[in-house]
């Protein structure tokens, strides 16, 4: 991947963020890209006839474009490190207007409990995406959480659900665990969500953070429990404080560390 100036990366509260939410959006610009280019996107995959899958990129090679933004190249090496790749499997996904349900809760990963970020989605969106339109929905913080595919398809409407009703052009880096799913339409027109997979291809190294990490502040935003840290989702207090481990065992692990967090040692941090 190329060089990138460091004020694309992302900050320690933005990756704190990403820990505790599993998901960061990258919202456009003004001067991101010329006027009228994910209108013309639109009007692509508008002529599409079969969906081309892996061959999207081929079908649409304005596509590379939007990935080597350093707006969104920026946050994808700050998750997944400097030497991130593009992978080979990448989808056009379309809700189709009147579509009249939604999509159950899934999980795109196999969620092996590591706790890790090796993959991301990087979901873009050509069009600005009304509640009408079937937008995706997300469940913050449902990365950490491991559910069997058929006992979450039983599931329905969760508190905390956040629904990315999102302007053109903005992309969705989520991590590959997070619970998601397309909901029904009432739109006259086609959602469309392009998603490419990102992979991590290296594990953290110790003093070479791969975000704008400043010890000082990190350490802060910690024992402040700014919202960052604070499990976005309503649950019983054990579960709290079991996210509370989670979170920190991922940050150790960002910051280079390759050992098991002791129990309580993220509580005892947060008590200071």
């Amino acid at each position: 991947m190329p060089a990138i100036a460091p004020k694309y990366l992302l900050d320690d509260a933005q990756l704190l963020d990403f820990i505790a939410r599993g998901y960061h959006l990258v919202e456009p610009q003004a001067g991101d890209f010329p006027e009228g280019f994910h209108a013309s996107i639109v009007a692509k995959l508008d002529q599409i006839k079969s969906n081309p899958g892996n061959g999207i990129l081929d079908a649409v090679p304005e596509l590379k474009q939007i990935y080597d933004n350093p707006r969104v190249l920026g946050p994808l090496m700050s998750v997944l490190g400097k030497d991130v790749e593009m992978d080979g499997h990448r989808h056009l996904h379309t809700v189709k207007p009147h579509t009249p349900r939604s999509q159950t809760w899934h999980q795109d990963g196999t969620n092996v409990r590591h706790h890790q970020t090796w993959c991301c989605l990087a979901m873009y969106y050509p069009q600005d995406v009304t509640p009408e339109m079937g937008p995706t929905a997300v469940l913050p913080g449902t990365h950490l959480r491991n559910a069997p595919t058929d006992t979450m398809s039983n599931y329905g409407n969760i508190k905390g659900t956040e629904f990315l009703t999102v302007r053109a052009g903005t992309v969705a880096i989520t991590h590959y665990d997070l619970w998601h799913a397309a909901t029904l339409s009432r739109s006259d027109r086609p959602r469309y969500m392009l998603k490419f997979l990102f992979n991590r291809k290296s594990a953290p190294l110790v003093g070479r953070p791969s975000w704008r990490h400043d010890a000082k502040a990190a350490d802060q935003i910690i024992i402040n429990k700014t919202a960052s840290m604070v499990g976005p989702i309503q649950h019983y207090c054990s579960d709290y404080y079991k996210e509370w481990e989670l979170r920190r065992e991922m940050w150790e692990w960002y910051l280079g560390s390759q050992e098991k967090i002791e129990p309580g040692a993220f509580r005892t941090l947060l008590s200071r």
